[in-house]
C-alpha cells in the first residue's frame, strides 16, 4: 500500500536519498553482490537496450494509486514502441491472486508485490541481480533496496539477491485538518503520544471526529497500531519479525500495549463508529470533506490532498513517548517485481530503471505519487511548492532518515498475515469481539502457521 513523507524544496535535500530508506532494516543489509544466488536466471545475460520493435508490457497494479499508470503513460510517450496493458485490483485481491497470476501462461511482466518471500520460494519472481549489475544499481544507496533482498530460496528478507524495485519510496505519518486542529488548540504537531491523546480528547469534546480511518477489506487501523507499536518498544524487534528472523515474535509488551491503546481509542469514540464499513477510498473522501481532524496515512496522498484541500492540510511523523524519542515510522518501497515467466523481462527492468533515473519519471513519482523517487543519491530531487503537504511529507522523510527510523509494514511479514490475521482480528477488536491479548496471540499464531508451511 502502500506507504508517507513531507516535502520542501528538493535542491536542499540532495542528501535525502541515502537517508530516506536507511532505516532500522539497514542492519540486515548486505553489500551489493554479496550472498547472492547463482542459480537460475541470476546468471542469465540481460539486455539494457530497449530497441525499436513493438513491445506490450503486461502490468498488474493496485487500484486507487495512479503512480504506476502515470509512469507507464510517460514511458510510452518517450518510447512509442512500448505500450502497457495495465490490470488493476484492490491490494487484498492482488495478495490472493499473485501466485496464480504469476504462474499463468500470461504472467505479468511487472507486478505490484504484496510480499515477496512466498513468491520467491515458489520460483515466481525473477532474480534481478543481472539487472543490478547491468543498470548500475550499485549507485543506489544499499539501504534503499534492503527490504527487497532475499537470501537463497527466499528463506529470509534483508540480504541476498534482489527481487523487486520501488516505484516511489514512502513514509507514513499523520495528516491533519489545519482548521479543525486550530479549533482544538493545536498550534504545532504534538511532541509526545500523551500530547496527541490529549488532542484526541479535545476533538471528541468539540464534537469533531478525532481520527478518520478505514478498516474495511484491509485493516487501516493497523496504521495507528504500528505507529504506537514502533514507539512502545524496540522497533528492531518489529523489523526482525517482518524479516522472519529466527525467534522473532509479535507477542511482545510493545504490541500488547499498542493493541490496548487502539482498543481504548475505539471505546472512546476516536475512530468512526462504522470504521469496519469504511474502505480506503471512502476514508479519503470523508477526510477531504472535513470529516476527521487526523488521518494516519502515507505520503502517496500528498499530491491528491494538495489538489483537493490546498493549504488546508498538514502532516507530521507520529511522536514517541517522550519529546526526545527518535522518530520511527513505517516506510517502504511501493514494491514492484518482474514475473519469472515474463515475456519481456529486459524491457520491464529497463522501465524500472527509467522510473528511478529519468528526470520526468522522478518528477511524476514526487508530484503524482507523493513519494521520494529513490535512485542514485547524486540525482537532484524534483522541486515542489513551498507550503504544500508535499513539502511537509518530504521534510518528514528527511527527519526519519536522520533518526535512522524507517521500519517496514507488519502487513508485509508473510504473504497472508494481513488478510488472514491482522485485518479480521483488528476488525473484531474494534467491534468489541476481541481483546488485546487475543489479538496479539492470534497474529503470532497465524505467522507461525504460515512459516511452517
Amino acid at each position: 500500500m502502500p506507504e508517507f513523507s513531507t516535502r520542501f524544496t528538493r535542491r536542499r535535500l540532495a542528501l535525502l536519498v541515502p537517508l530516506l530508506t536507511a532505516g532500522l532494516t539497514i542492519t540486515a543489509c548486505s553489500a551489493p553482490g554479496t550472498e547472492q544466488t547463482t542459480s537460475g536466471d541470476a546468471d542469465a545475460a540481460v539486455s539494457t537496450e530497449l530497441g525499436t520493435d513493438p513491445i506490450i508490457l503486461e502490468m498488474y497494479a493496485e487500484t486507487g494509486f495512479p503512480l504506476a499508470k502515470a509512469l507507464a503513460d510517460e514511458f510510452t510517450r518517450q518510447h512509442p514502441n512500448v505500450t502497457f496493458n495495465v490490470r488493476e485490483d484492490q491490494f487484498t485481491v492482488i495478495v490472493e491472486n499473485a501466485p496464480r497470476v504469476l504462474a499463468s501462461d500470461n504472467a505479468p511482466d511487472i507486478i505490484r508485490l504484496p510480499t515477496m518471500v512466498d513468491l520467491v520460494k515458489d520460483g515466481l519472481l525473477k532474480n534481478l541481480d543481472p539487472y543490478f549489475d547491468a543498470h548500475g544499481w550499485d549507485k543506489f544507496p544499499a539501504s534503499q533496496l534492503v527490504q527487497l533482498r532475499l537470501t537463497d530460496g527466499g528463506a529470509q528478507r534483508g540480504s541476498g539477491s534482489l527481487y523487486g524495485m520501488g516505484l516511489g519510496y514512502s513514509v507514513t505519518g499523520v495528516f491533519y485538518n489545519k482548521k479543525q486542529a486550530e479549533q482544538i488548540g493545536m498550534t504545532q504537531p504534538p511532541a509526545t503520544i500523551a500530547e496527541f491523546e490529549d488532542l484526541l480528547a479535545k476533538a471528541k469534546a468539540a464534537n469533531l471526529l478525532p481520527i478518520m480511518q478505514f478498516n474495511k477489506n484491509t485493516a487501516g487501523i493497523n496504521f495507528p497500531h504500528q505507529a504506537l507499536q514502533n514507539q512502545f518498544g524496540d522497533p528492531q524487534q518489529i523489523a526482525d519479525w517482518i524479516f522472519q528472523k529466527p525467534g522473532a515474535t509479535f507477542d511482545t509488551p510493545a504490541a500488547l500495549k499498542a493493541t490496548e491503546t487502539i482498543q481504548k481509542w475505539a471505546q472512546a469514540g476516536y475512530f468512526p463508529k462504522d470504521a469496519n464499513a469504511i474502505d480506503y477510498t471512502a476514508m479519503m473522501g470523508e477526510f477531504m470533506k472535513g470529516n476527521g481532524v487526523f488521518m494516519f496515512n502515507g505520503d502517496w496522498e500528498s499530491a491528491n490532498l494538495d489538489k483537493n484541500m490546498a493549504g488546508e492540510v498538514g502532516f507530521f511523523l507520529f511522536p514517541g513517548e517522550t519529546a526526545e524519542a527518535k522518530r520511527v515510522a513505517m516506510s517502504a518501497p511501493n514494491t514492484f517485481g518482474v514475473g519469472a515467466k515474463a515475456k519481456n523481462a529486459d524491457a520491464a527492468a529497463y522501465f524500472l530503471n527509467w522510473a528511478h533515473t529519468n528526470e520526468k519519471a522522478r518528477d511524476i513519482s514526487v508530484n503524482v505519487g507523493g513519494s521520494h523517487p529513490g535512485g542514485p543519491s547524486a540525482l537532484a530531487l524534483p522541486a515542489v511548492g513551498d507550503g504544500t503537504v508535499l513539502a511537509e511529507t518530504l521534510k518528514a522523510s528527511q527527519q526519519l532518515g536522520a533518526d535512522n527510523g524507517a521500519v517496514d509494514f507488519t502487513a508485509n511479514a508473510t504473504g497472508g498475515i494481513f488478510a488472514s490475521a491482522i485485518t479480521p482480528e483488528m476488525q473484531k477488536l474494534i467491534a468489541g469481539q476481541q481483546n488485546p491479548q487475543g489479538y496479539v496471540k492470534a497474529v503470532q499464531a497465524e505467522y507461525e502457521k504460515e512459516l511452517s508451511r
